[in-house]
């Protein structure tokens, strides 16, 4: 009798350790920044290799720190670290992809996104996306990088070679 007692547990604490092993983790998901992001998007009239070259100079004149820059056209961008009443830390990220749109022409997607350091119940300390009020930054940015396309320093300095195609904020669909 004890004997079947000590196996019933055991059989019992063996189901309940090998359905929590396969259970899949709550706070493991894709990246989703839908509704979170601001985005816009340019059509540069220089090839790609010149719109890389004019966006990398433009990351660098706004001082963010480039994360990454990738040749295919990708660069991920940070803005400076603050912090909101001396608690919790914020900056925004910049995604920029590149595409070539032919030999002379470069489609231009900036997506912006607010994050929040911190810990929630699932997840580990790092960075969450949050929802970026304020579309003053892309924009700012997007300027920076059709006055480097055009050649100048200043985007009132000459005509812009760049031309915004749209600026949408991507909604949740429910």
């Amino acid at each position: 009798m004890a004997r079947t007692r000590a196996f019933t547990w055991f059989a019992v604490l063996s189901v309940m350790l090998a359905a929590v092993a396969l259970m899949p983790a709550c706070a493991r998901s894709a990246r989703d920044t839908t509704g979170f992001a601001v985005t816009r998007d340019l059509r540069a009239d220089v090839p790609f290799e010149e719109a890389w070259q004019a966006v990398k100079a433009a990351l660098r004149e706004q001082n963010l720190e480039i994360y990454t820059r990738d040749k295919r056209g990708l660069f991920v961008a940070y803005g400076d670290t603050y912090r909101l009443l001396f608690v919790q830390p914020h900056r925004i990220k910049y995604t920029i992809n590149l595409t070539p749109a032919g030999e002379k022409e470069t489609n231009i997607h900036i997506e912006a996104v607010r994050q929040v350091y911190g810990v929630t119940l699932l997840t580990d300390p790092g960075w969450h996306d949050r929802k970026l009020k304020d579309e003053r930054a892309t924009q700012k940015l997007a300027d920076a990088i059709m006055a480097k396309l055009s050649g100048g320093s200043d985007a009132s300095q000459a005509a812009p070679a760049a031309v915004p195609v749209e600026e949408s904020r991507e909604v949740s669909g429910s």
